[in-house]
């Protein structure tokens, strides 16, 4: 993508509709998810198919696709997902200082998950993982919160970077994912599986449980090698008991007509994930930034414009940056 592009104003791509219709109910214990996110659109008579076809358009958005790693060599493999975990909890932890809601995050992370499926980003770059995480998480507020910050407003703790190049970074996550931003998330399931599974009886906490383990998920598995909707039943049930037999769960998941057989395989193993998850007792990632952070570390980097993306051999272009100038386009920022 040429200079020329980065004309465009990422402004446009703020969210102009009023609250009324998106206003979220239900809240329960502050998960920040709509309990029934479809109320302004689909009739409880209509949801079945609704859900349906919400289900066949998983596929349109990557899910249920080849592994992004499957292009890295070992070494850079184990880098890659160290790096992601990384980006991850950056991820949940600014959600927190910005009160973003949870399926802002899961959307992020799905659209980090989708670039490094297409794009190599070589070993080591910190920097590249830290800006893509900012694109990311700063393009899906804009697809689902009302209130965007800037993006100077971002705390990127080591690093700063100039808004010109998020924006760039963003019109390049924009380009890589052929502007195909409405990614499907386990938040839009979670009340159509809750009420499926346990019509009017629903436990209490189910919701907020469901959510953590949804969110310990995505630490643990690339985003686009799973369905959203097979994490989000998988949640519920682990939610509910994360020791049901086998039969138990045929028995819930029969009342989902669309499901087959292999959707219903790939459910078993989520809930096995799951049920690993809570053993260790995986939590949402603490609040530990703060957006006044940003560019106030001492032996902090500055990253200026001169970032560009070069061609790499394969389906794959790589992430790196200009060096033409004498100088790295990182640099150190000390504090005043």
């Amino acid at each position: 993508m040429g200079d020329s592009d980065t004309s465009f104003c990422v402004s446009t791509l703020l969210c102009q509709e009023s609250e009324s219709c998106l206003n979220e109910q239900g809240y329960e214990e502050n998960t920040y998810i709509d309990v029934k996110p479809y109320d302004c659109f689909v009739s409880e008579d209509e949801e079945d198919e609704y859900f349906e076809n919400l289900f066949r358009r998983e596929t349109c958005f990557g899910s249920k696709g080849s592994s992004a790693l499957d292009d890295y060599s070992d070494i850079s493999q184990t880098w890659l997902k160290s790096a992601r975990l990384d980006a991850v909890e950056w991820i949940f932890n600014t959600r927190a200082v910005f009160g973003f809601h949870f399926r802002t995050a899961y959307l992020s992370i799905t659209y980090f998950d989708r670039f490094i499926s297409k794009r190599y980003i070589d070993r080591g770059k910190m920097w590249a993982i830290r800006l893509l995480s900012v694109a990311c998480l700063s393009l899906a507020a804009k697809m689902e919160e009302c209130d965007v910050p800037l993006l100077s407003e971002f705390p990127t703790q080591d690093f700063y970077f100039e808004s010109n190049v998020i924006q760039k970074m963003e019109l390049l996550v924009l380009s890589t994912l052929e502007w195909k931003m409405g990614s499907i998330t386990p938040f839009s399931y979670l009340s159509y599986f809750i009420n499926k599974f346990f019509g009017d009886s629903r436990p209490k906490g189910l919701v907020s449980r469901a959510v953590e383990l949804i969110v310990a998920m995505t630490k643990e598995t690339n985003l686009i090698d799973s369905r959203p909707s097979i994490i989000a039943a998988a949640a519920v049930l682990a939610a509910f008991d994360n020791q049901l037999p086998r039969k138990i769960m045929e028995l819930k998941m029969s009342v989902i007509s669309f499901w087959q057989s292999d959707d219903k395989e790939h459910m078993y193993s989520s809930y096995n994930l799951m049920q690993e998850i809570g053993k260790r007792k995986v939590k949402t990632p603490e609040l530990s930034v703060t957006p006044n952070v940003l560019s106030l570390h001492s032996g902090s980097h500055y990253l200026n414009e001169n970032i560009s993306y070069n061609s790499a051999a394969g389906t794959k272009r790589r992430l790196t940056f200009n060096e033409s100038d004498h100088s790295s386009p990182v640099k150190k920022v000390h504090r005043k």
